[in-house]
């Protein structure tokens, strides 16, 4: 089987004549965020809306995450690009008449922050998308992720094909290794060393894990790229196990994540009757196989040697290494593990070059990252931008800027492993190397907004008492040192602390974040660490005078 064939296969042209630039259609998104505010609802009246008025030749199509979420319910309307925000069952025939048949769009229910001056009728001129790109996201918002024919009218598993009939495994490995891909799950890792590594093993076995469970507060990064375009991540799975020389896949799913899981089986399922996953991929001497594994819950399963543990059957918990999994992984054997958004990557960078990707982003971090944005910021969601996009942009003109006119305070990235940014560095520039000069990290991509209400001493308690309850227990430093930095950050949110306490603090934060097993212990002093560097102030205030005899026992 050759080229021409798989083009035949996926009846390519007549897909596009489908997709033409002036057919009319409607998306409407069913992500998480917008399901839960009542967009199944908006999603049948709007079809009985349509069938009404005599419209059958407009298709509604359901999607995957628009980025926006707490504007949910979002409509979209093509051509045109209209977004309108917040549509109920009462509203949803107005906006069909105004749009369709009064060939006028309806102002007052258009997408729109109060930051900005106006609505824009084509939203892409809102600086909520302008100033995004999107690489990951691609086509989140535009294809209906439960119909692999939606993929592939935006080029699905042409890159794969590529893959197999014109480039080697070495040849795939050699452009993510050019294109400065790193992984993007929180250390940062070059994704394309990582390749290399589990390839230049030589095993009878190996395996593909893709990493799907995140589990920081507040973000839902990878939840969202699964709702929205699985094929996405199942087709850079596929080139991968091509890459490394693996006929096996697990993806690994939080099992909090019941739309993800779907919509992922179903792919699944639809890439196997097309031939694209299974036996003799396109006819080629190459088989790859994938099952999904669902998570318990557990944070700590992020964590590689903690989640290939769960998958085995036994308890999550973290082990010394090396060996590394690239060496000896899943039941022993070679095993290349990245997440989400990594394998989001890989498509396009096949497709357009790693010199195209190379050059978006920075010196050190290349392409694009996706954020949940949330907190006290106007659109709270998901967004996408190239490395190095200040914190400043991201804020106000992407997120819109401070809900109820209110005043930025911090920003916390990276989860329970990041650290808060304060205002006076607000032009930092979103990359790996920039946040941890400021005490954070990247992460896999949360963005927590506060405004000048914020308690920062309370913030780090939150997250203290998170990793708390998420330690496995394996290591004392992580199982005993969180807690007694908790409890003392109790102490000080009651103003019982003295500065001996804030001394301790210091102290415990140094002595976890060197001697604990794994990252989660590793990284948990980091937010305690980062608000006592730009807040201390805060810390200060509220603690109390050392006691002559207490200050005798500390020395």
């Amino acid at each position: 089987m050759n080229r021409v064939d798989f083009k035949n296969i996926i009846h390519a042209e007549e897909l596009k004549a489908k997709n033409a630039p002036t057919k009319h259609k409607i998306y409407v998104c069913c992500g998480a965020g917008c399901i839960s505010s009542g967009a199944d609802n908006v999603m049948k009246k709007l079809q009985e809306e349509i069938k009404n008025r005599g419209l059958e030749d407009i298709e509604v199509v359901p999607t995957g995450c628009m980025g926006p979420c707490n504007q949910g319910p979002l409509v979209k309307f093509k051509p045109g690009n209209t977004v309108y925000q917040k549509i109920d069952c009462v509203n949803i025939g107005e906006v069909v008449k105004s749009q369709i048949v009064d060939k006028k769009p309806l102002e007052d229910l258009l997408l729109f922050s109060e930051h900005r001056e106006k609505p824009f009728v084509n939203a892409e001129e809102d600086p909520y998308f302008k100033k995004q790109l999107k690489i990951a996201l691609k086509d989140c918002g535009d294809v209906h992720p439960e119909k692999i024919e939606d993929y592939l009218l935006y080029d699905g598993y042409q890159a794969l094909d590529k893959a197999l009939f014109e480039m080697s495994s070495e040849d795939v490995i050699s452009e993510i290794k050019h294109s400065r891909l790193r992984g993007r799950g929180g250390a940062g890792y070059p994704t394309g060393l990582k390749w290399e590594t589990v390839y230049r093993y030589v095993n009878d076995q190996k395996y593909i894990i893709c990493n799907g469970d995140e589990g920081d507060p507040g973000a839902f990064m990878d939840r969202s790229v699964l709702e929205g375009n699985p094929h996405r991540i199942l087709e850079g799975m596929i080139i991968a196990g091509y890459a490394v020389g693996a006929n096996k896949g697990y993806a690994y799913i939080r099992g909090e994540y019941p739309l993800a899981i779907k919509r992922f089986e179903a792919a699944i399922k639809s890439a196997k009757k097309l031939g694209v996953l299974g036996k003799n991929i396109l006819g080629t001497n190459f088989s790859f196989d994938v099952e999904v594994r669902i998570g318990a819950g557990a944070f700590v399963c992020g964590e590689e040697t903690a989640l290939i543990a769960s998958i085995e059957g036994r308890r999550g918990t973290p082990s010394p290494r090396p060996p590394y999994p690239a060496e000896s992984g899943l039941w022993g054997k070679p095993t290349l593990i990245n997440n989400v958004e990594t394998m989001a990557s890989i498509a396009p960078i096949i497709l357009k070059g790693g010199e195209w990707y190379s050059e978006i982003g920075t010196a050190k971090s290349a392409g694009t990252k996706v954020f949940a944005l949330a907190g006290k910021i106007n659109f709270a969601g998901l967004i996408e931008v190239p490395m190095g996009t200040s914190l400043r942009e991201i804020v106000f003109d992407i997120g819109g800027g401070i809900q109820g006119g209110g005043q930025f305070k911090a920003a916390q990235t990276g989860g329970p492993s990041g650290g808060c940014i304060p205002t006076e560095h607000l032009d930092v520039k979103m990359d790996y190397e920039e946040l941890m000069k400021l005490g954070s990290i990247m992460g896999s991509g949360g963005l927590i907004v506060m405004d000048e209400n914020s308690d920062m001493v309370d913030v780090a308690r939150f997250f203290m008492e998170f990793c708390v309850d998420e330690s496995c227990g394996k290591c004392v430093p992580c199982r005993v040192g969180t807690k007694m930095m908790h409890d003392l950050l109790q102490k000080v949110c009651e103003n019982k602390a003295t500065q001996l306490d804030i001394e301790r603090l210091e102290e415990l934060a140094v002595y976890v974040k060197e001697c604990s097993l794994c990252g989660l212990g590793g990284s948990a002093p980091n937010p305690l660490l980062s608000t006592l560097r730009h807040f201390r102030h805060e810390y200060d205030t509220r603690v109390q005078p050392v006691r002559k005899s207490e200050n005798l026992v500390h020395q």
